[in-house]
C-alpha cells in the first residue's frame, strides 16, 4: 500500500484547508488511518485518526473542536478538514496507515507513511 498526501498551501489565521491521503489500494479498508504533523525543530505530534470500519475517530488536543477527520471509502481516501486555523498548526503533515484496529495516538503502530504535505498559516 502507498499513501498520497496532497491539500497543503498556504492559508492565512482563521482559514481552512482540507488534507487528502489516498491509498493505492483496497486493502486500505483493513487498516486504521492517522494524520501527523511535524514543525521544524519540534517532535512529531499526533493529530487525527479513524478506524476504516466504524470510522471511529481520536484526535490530539491541540487540534480538537478545529479539525475533523473522516474517510470515503469508495475513493480509499481520507481527509483532514482544518477549520479555525492557527500559526501553530504550521507543519509538515504526513498521513500514516497501521494494521492495528485500535485507534493510537502513538507513531508506532503505523507501518506505511505518505509523503509529507506541507502546511502553512500566516498570522
Amino acid at each position: 500500500v502507498q499513501l498520497q498526501a496532497s491539500g497543503g498551501g498556504l492559508v492565512q489565521a482563521g482559514g481552512s484547508l482540507r488534507l487528502s491521503c489516498a491509498a493505492s489500494e483496497r486493502t486500505f479498508s483493513r487498516y486504521t488511518m492517522g494524520w501527523f504533523r511535524q514543525a521544524p525543530g519540534k517532535e512529531r505530534e499526533f493529530v487525527a485518526g479513524i478506524t476504516w470500519s466504524r470510522a471511529s475517530t481520536l484526535y490530539g488536543d491541540s487540534v480538537k473542536g478545529r479539525f475533523t477527520i473522516s474517510r470515503d471509502i469508495a475513493k480509499n481516501t481520507v481527509y483532514l478538514q482544518m477549520n479555525s486555523m492557527k500559526a501553530e498548526d504550521t507543519a509538515l503533515y504526513y498521513c500514516a496507515s497501521s494494521n492495528i484496529i485500535a485507534l493510537s495516538p502513538l507513531s508506532r503502530p503505523y507501518n506505511i507513511w505518505g509523503q509529507g504535505t506541507q502546511v502553512t498559516v500566516s498570522s
